[in-house]
This record gives C-alpha cells, sequence and structure tokens, in this order.
C-alpha cells in the first residue's frame, strides 16, 4: 500500500510513499501517511536573490523586516546551518549503506529531524501574533520520539568508561558536528529567550536533539565496526614528559 499522494516514481526519494514491509518496524512508530497536522508550504521561488537585503535586513514570514545580526536570525540561521550538516551526515551513511544495510533506519531518523529542524526555523521566523494553528512547528511528540529513539540505540551499546572524541570514522564524526552546532543553537536560542519568548517546545528539542546526535555517532560506530576514540588523558604532550 502506497502513501495517499505518491506514485512509484518517488518512492526512491519520499520514505512516507514506501510501502510498509519496506520500512523499518521502529519507522511506524512515528511514520503516519495521510495526516497533516501542518499547512503545506505556500510559496513559488521564481527567483532567488532580490537584492532587498542589501543593507542589511531580512524579512520575517509575516513581512516585518529585522537587522541580519538580531538573535532571532541568528537562532533559525544556526539551525539552518544545523540541518545542512545534517544533510552531510546523511550523504556520508549513504557511502556506507551497502555494507551496512542496518544504517538504513538512521537515514530515515536523519530525514525526519531535517523535516522537524525546517519546522522549528518556520516558527522562529514568525513573530508569535502571526503564528497560527496549523504552522510547522517542533512538539512534544517530536521530542518523545527523539528520546524513544536514543533509549533503544542506546541499549545496544557498552556502558562508556570515558568521554568521546569526535572520530573514529568519517558518519561518527560527522554526527558530532551535527551534535556541537545544535548545542551552539541551542545556546543562541536561550540567550533570546532572555529577550521573547521563544516558541513552545524549541529549547527542549534542541537540547534533547543534541543528545540523539550523540547516541547516533555511538551507534553508527558500533554497527559499522568502526569503533569509538575515547579520552585518555596521559596522552597529551604534558603527560608523557618528565
Amino acid at each position: 500500500m502506497i502513501g495517499h499522494g505518491c506514485s512509484g516514481a518517488s518512492l526512491s526519494f519520499d520514505f512516507r510513499c514506501w510501502p510498509s514491509r519496506y520500512l523499518p518496524k521502529p519507522a511506524l512508530q512515528w511514520l503516519r501517511v495521510g495526516e497533516n497536522k501542518f499547512n503545506e508550504p505556500r510559496l513559488a521561488l521564481n527567483r532567488i536573490y532580490t537584492r532587498s537585503g542589501d543593507q542589511g535586513t531580512t524579512a520575517l514570514a509575516g513581512g516585518q523586516r529585522i537587522r541580519k545580526d538580531d538573535l532571532r536570525i541568528e537562532s533559525y540561521g544556526t539551525i539552518d546551518e544545523l540541518n545542512a550538516f545534517t544533510g552531510v551526515a546523511r550523504a556520508s551513511l549513504n557511502e556506507s549503506l551497502a555494507a551496512t544495510p542496518e544504517l538504513a533506519e538512521l537515514d530515515m531518523i536523519l530525514a525526519r529531524i531535517q523535516h522537524e529542524l525546517f519546522n522549528l526555523g518556520s516558527a522562529l521566523a514568525t513573530l508569535p501574533g502571526d503564528l497560527h494553528p496549523k504552522q510547522a512547528r517542533v512538539t512534544e511528540d517530536d521530542v518523545r520520539q527523539l528520546e524513544i529513539e536514543m533509549d533503544r540505540m542506546n541499549a545496544t551499546l557498552p556502558a562508556l568508561r570515558s568521554f568521546v572524541l569526535p572520530g573514529g570514522s568519517r558518519l561518527s564524526a560527522d554526527l558530532h558536528v551535527c551534535r556541537t552546532v545544535c548545542r551552539r543553537a541551542e545556546r543562541i536560542l536561550v540567550a533570546f529567550s532572555e529577550r521573547e519568548q521563544p516558541p513552545e517546545q524549541t529549547i527542549e528539542y534542541l537540547n534533547r536533539l543534541s543528545d540523539a546526535f550523540f547516541v547516533q555517532s555511538r551507534w553508527a560506530a558500533h554497527v559499522t565496526g568502526a569503533g569509538e576514540v575515547l579520552w585518555q588523558p596521559n596522552l597529551a604532550a604534558s603527560a608523557t614528559r618528565e
């Protein structure tokens, strides 16, 4: 059974259109084909440059213009950066997919996270008075799903005896980059919250997402056999000299 509105040609690109028998079982916990909780995008990008930002301002979703160095812009700009790094991690993952089919589940999770990050950015790009009930945003369900996935992955991993150094494999390192950029986005949003209240669940979601990237990095190293690089303080130059 293919999702409503899908065609056979789309199966390789949109996992919502995959027959359920091809989906990893955990994905079925959050994938609900046919439900539209949020409005679909309504835009037509016929020309990319407009020159309207040449004086250092940009427009919010409601049309208001604010400076590009405003904390609101810095917040969703950093989330956009995180989305790009998540895409890089997916590209790294797909290079290992043939050798490690178990990574297909993580690819679907990362794809969903990219959509959620766009939802988060949409809400931040809109002033509170302009938000409407069906506007895309992150919710408690998104936070809970990250927790479910972390718990399931973490249950298969050995206990940590030291901190993990980013590395081990390209995919694990990319996921650590996602983790650190996510932490930076969270810090910027916390600073923004001192001035005005961000949309609900945004800080909570980013806090949980950075933990998810950490667990995903460990899980990817585990299933690919790449191993982890652990912090050893006595390997520092100062510790090896008399």
